[in-house]
C-alpha cells in the first residue's frame, strides 16, 4: 500500500481534469521527507484516488504521475514502460526514446544517437532508479555508452546535484554523426542539451524542400542544420547567424565537412537586423532559443518574437517564405499566431499561412497537459 496525499478543499481543477503535477499548495498537508522519491497515492477530497507518483516534498511540484493506478514504482514499471515508450517510436538511429511525463516516466528524457543514449534524469524519484533505467537500456538497445547530462538546472529544485557522468566513468569525446544526409560534429557530452535538437529535425527537411535557388537567412543556426539542409537542397546561398561564436565555429565546421557553401557570422540577432535593413532573402527561418522561461516573461517573449517576425518580414522579397518557431512552453500556440498577425500588419504585408507546425511524433504532448506541449511554429508566405 502506497503512502498518500490528498488535495485540499478549493483545489483548482487542474489534478482533477487529468493534469498529471500536484503542487505543494495543491494539498492538505506534505508527507515526511523520508518519503522523497518514493511513488505515492493521490486522493481527491472525497478519498478517491487519482493515481500513483513521483514524490517529492522539496519540490514546488511536489507530486508527478505515472500511472492512473496506485502502483509501485519499481523495475516490473520501468522494465515494460521503457520498452512502451521505444515501441511507440520508429525505428531510427537519431530519435527521442522517452519524453517524461508523456511516456509515463516523469523526469526521464532519452535521446538516442546511433549507438550512444544521452539520458536526463531530472526528478528525484527518477535518479534514485538509475540503476534500474540502465539495466533496461542495455537489455533493450545494448548503446555503445550511455550518457547521463544530469546538468540541467530543473535538477536543482529537486535537491540534486548538477553533474554530467556517463556508464563507462568515462567522459566522451566529441564526434561526427550523420543525421538525414548531413554530418554533424557532437559534443554529446558536454553539447548544449542532449547535443542536438532532434525536435527540428522533421522541420530541417521541411524547410529545405523549399530552398531550391533561394537566398536563405538562418536565423539562430545553432549547429546550421536549417542552413546545411537547405544548402545541400540547392539555395543559391545560405547565410547563418548566432550569437554564439561555438555555435558559429560548429557551423563553419559542419559545412567544410559537408562541402557545402554556408556563410556563418557572429552577432546578436536583433542587433543583425537593425544593421541589415537593406538585405534581401527568399527565404528566412526564426528558430530562437526559449523567449519565456516562466509566466512572468511570457510579456517579454510576446514582445521579441514580435520584432524578429516584423524585422524578418522586412527583409523578405515578394513571395518569399518565413518560418518561425517558438519552444517556449509558456507561449501558446494563439499568442504566437497572434504575434505573426501584429507583424504581418506592421510590415503591411499580407502574408499566407501554409502551415502550422508542431512537435514530431516522437515528442509526443499530453491532451491534458499543455506544458508538454512547447514546440510551435509557422510557414509563412509574403506577397
Amino acid at each position: 500500500m502506497l503512502p498518500a496525499l490528498q488535495l485540499k478543499p478549493g483545489t483548482g481543477p487542474r489534478s482533477l481534469q487529468g493534469h498529471p503535477w500536484a503542487y505543494a499548495s495543491d494539498v492538505r498537508e506534505l508527507l515526511p521527507a523520508k518519503i522523497n522519491g518514493q511513488a505515492v497515492e493521490l486522493k481527491d477530497t472525497r478519498g478517491r484516488s487519482l493515481g500513483a507518483g513521483l514524490y517529492n516534498g522539496q519540490s514546488q511540484i511536489v507530486w508527478r504521475r505515472f500511472s492512473r493506478e496506485a502502483k509501485p514504482f519499481d523495475h516490473a514499471f520501468i522494465s515494460h514502460a521503457i520498452p512502451a515508450a521505444i515501441a511507440r517510436r520508429e525505428p531510427r538511429a537519431f530519435r527521442r526514446l522517452v519524453w517524461s511525463e508523456a511516456d509515463a516516466l516523469p523526469g526521464l528524457v532519452i535521446d538516442q544517437f546511433d549507438d550512444v543514449l544521452v539520458v536526463q534524469l531530472l526528478t528525484l524519484g527518477m535518479d534514485a532508479r538509475r540503476e534500474d533505467i540502465e539495466s533496461v537500456l542495455e537489455e533493450c538497445l545494448s548503446p555503445r555508452e550511455i550518457i547521463y547530462r544530469n546538468d540541467a538546472p530543473t535538477r536543482q529544485h529537486e535537491g540534486l546535484i548538477m553533474k554530467v557522468s556517463s556508464r563507462s566513468g568515462e567522459s566522451f569525446p566529441a564526434q561526427w554523426f550523420t543525421i538525414d544526409g548531413v554530418e554533424y560534429f557532437l559534443d554529446l557530452y558536454e553539447g548544449q542539451k542532449t547535443g542536438f535538437y532532434l525536435d527540428q529535425r522533421s522541420e530541417h527537411l521541411r524547410v529545405a524542400a523549399m530552398a531550391q535557388g533561394r537566398r536563405v537567412l538562418d536565423a539562430f543556426c545553432n549547429q546550421g542544420a536549417f542552413g546545411l539542409q537547405c544548402a545541400r537542397a540547392g539555395a543559391a546561398s545560405v547565410l547563418a547567424v548566432d550569437i554564439s561564436q561555438d555555435c558559429v565555429k560548429a557551423t563553419k565546421t559542419n559545412a567544410g565537412r559537408n562541402h557545402l557553401t554556408v556563410e556563418a557570422h557572429q552577432a546578436n540577432m536583433f542587433d543583425w537586423f537593425t544593421e541589415n535593413r537593406k538585405e534581401t532573402f527568399d527565404l528566412i527561418i526564426l528558430d530562437p532559443p526559449s523567449f519565456a522561461r516562466n509566466k512572468r516573461a511570457v510579456d517579454g517573449a510576446l514582445r521579441g518574437y514580435k520584432e524578429l517576425n516584423l524585422r524578418a518580414l522586412r527583409l523578405l522579397a515578394p513571395g518569399g517564405v518565413l518560418a518561425t518557431y517558438s519552444c517556449s512552453q509558456n507561449v501558446t500556440l494563439a499568442d504566437f499566431m497572434a504575434v505573426a498577425q501584429h507583424a504581418a500588419s506592421d510590415a503591411r504585408r499580407d502574408v499566407r499561412l501554409i502551415e502550422i507546425t508542431g512537435q514530431p511524433v516522437d515528442h509526443p504532448a499530453l491532451l491534458n497537459m499543455p506544458e508538454s506541449y512547447y514546440l510551435k511554429g509557422m510557414i509563412l508566405e509574403a506577397r
